[in-house]
């Protein structure tokens, strides 16, 4: 019959017991930033509107879409009346 063993982490390996007292939070954050990571943090009211990363993307690839077709109509307008307006 097997004893029980006093790891208070019930059956883990010695290797993965790890000292949470002396982590660093934010360790790598500088340098993800210095590399060009794309991380972004959201404030707490937008990111609860949010599911997931996959429906930020959506929202804001709907904004660019959005803002392209809008430049367009903008321009188009602009040009017209340079045209007609200097005859």
């Amino acid at each position: 019959m097997r004893t029980k063993s006093n790891n208070s982490r019930g059956d883990l390996r010695p290797e993965y017991d790890f000292d949470y007292s002396k982590a660093i939070r934010g360790k790598y954050s500088k340098r993800l930033l210095q590399e060009g990571a794309n991380v972004v943090v959201l404030e707490p009211d937008i990111a609860k509107a949010f599911g997931d990363s996959a429906a930020v993307n959506e929202a804001l690839r709907s904004l660019l879409d959005l803002s392209r077709s809008t430049q367009r109509l903008t321009k188009r307008s602009a040009t017209r009346k340079n045209k007609t307006g200097h005859r």
